[in-house]
């Protein structure tokens, strides 16, 4: 009398390999289409434009030492305009930067070349300049560099502290990635593209 082998495991039971997306988790979507975009993606993405807005910070801290602080004979006053106007353009500029580019484009040139794309709530469309604004309005934070003395540390800790939530909320909504600022501004997300 020969027995017959038993009979295989149900699918997804006991033995079967888990999910690709990890134990529990729902399969990753086929390469093309959109899906949330990594923190190791956004990281850079924000690195590269920091470099580009980094030259533009350069260009703009020397334009204003020279009509502020003219040689080394600059009075405490001349200082005090100099990190006003300063911090008030920077500050313009990172957060116009961001929000122009993410609202008319749906991307920055950053996450252009890492394939990220930010889309409004509706999860199709650019985001509208108030919400990209609102999404990066945490940039803003460079303002608090015209508090004489103790200004350039509350703008750090502020924009370290913005940081830290944002990374730790991109890395605990596995599903969507999005981060307090995302919330803030509506609901925007930013997808992988490519």
């Amino acid at each position: 009398m020969s027995q017959s082998p038993p009979p295989p495991p149900p699918p997804g039971g006991y033995g079967s390999p888990p999910p690709a997306g990890g134990y529990g988790a729902p399969p990753p979507p086929p390469v093309g289409v959109p899906r949330p975009g990594e923190l190791v993606d956004r990281f850079v993405a924000r690195l590269i434009d920091g470099v580009i807005l980094g030259v533009v910070y350069g260009i703009v801290y020397s334009i204003f030492s020279a009509i502020f602080l003219r040689g080394f004979g600059y009075s405490t006053g001349e200082w005090l305009l100099f990190w006003i106007f300063a911090s008030i353009v920077i500050s313009v500029v990172w957060v116009g930067y961001f929000a122009y580019l993410e609202s008319a484009r749906g991307a920055t040139i950053g996450k252009q070349v890492m394939k990220l794309k930010v889309v409004g709530p509706d999860g199709v469309a650019n985001p509208t300049l108030e919400q990209a604004a609102r999404r990066n309005v945490w940039l803003a934070a460079n303002l608090l560099n015209i508090i004489p003395i103790i200004g350039a540390v509350l703008s750090f800790l502020a924009s370290v502290a913005a940081v830290v939530m944002i990374a730790v909320g991109i890395n605990g909504d596995p599903q969507r990635r999005q981060a307090w600022h995302d919330r803030f501004a509506g609901g925007t997300q930013v997808l992988k593209v490519g």
